[in-house]
């Protein structure tokens, strides 16, 4: 049977997590109050950022910023695209 919990971002009841996907505390919380749906919404968004932004996830500095990007999308006001992003046409 699939566990769900109250998702903090999508604001349902949705499938939880199968596992922790960040240490820490911050990771604690993800696992404890945001949805799989809600994680690959994030997931997909990092890319985007990563991407746009052309960040090297081991810089230190590209770490601490997606961190803080992490936390502003999945429990704050949101993280936005870059400025200029135009999405793709699907």
């Amino acid at each position: 049977m699939t566990k769900t919990i109250t998702c903090t971002k999508l604001k349902k009841e949705a499938e939880a997590l199968d596992y922790q996907p960040y240490p820490g505390k911050i990771g604690e919380r993800i696992m404890n109050e945001i949805s799989a749906e809600a994680w690959k919404m994030w997931m997909d968004h990092q890319t985007m950022l990563i991407n746009e932004m052309r960040l090297t996830p081991v810089d230190p500095k590209a770490r601490t910023f997606l961190e803080e990007e992490m936390e502003k999308f999945l429990f704050g006001e949101g993280s936005k695209a870059p400025e200029g992003f135009v999405p793709e046409k699907k």
